[in-house]
């Protein structure tokens, strides 16, 4: 069984579906996993705790150092109270998918 990206090109760069885990002792991505419904997601997790926004933040900015991307290029489009968390990297698109592609086989 072959599981599906968890991102998707978009309009000036990539959509991406992460699961966060806040309070998970270190700053992290963890590969991808397969939901129940059959959507794909990245696993991420951050040692910071999830109020005020403060795990929001460091998944902005793990995504962001592990795509390669400043910062500010990295937006959180859904998900701000949810585990799962819909971001979007701003850039060249096949750039951030390859690596995307390569942080998902280290984790």
């Amino acid at each position: 069984m072959t599981v599906a990206w968890p991102w998707s090109a978009i309009a000036g760069g990539v959509a991406l579906s992460v699961r966060l885990t806040p309070k998970g002792g270190r700053d992290t991505i963890g590969g991808i996993e397969q939901l129940a419904d059959g959507r794909s997601i990245l696993k991420a997790r951050v040692r910071a705790a999830p109020s005020e926004g403060e795990a929001n933040a460091a998944l902005v900015r793990l995504i962001a150092k592990a795509a390669g991307v400043p910062p500010r290029d990295v937006t959180l489009a859904a998900g701000a109270t949810a585990r799962i968390k819909r971001l979007t990297i701003a850039g060249d698109g096949p750039t951030l998918i390859a690596a995307l592609e390569k942080i998902a086989a280290k984790g």
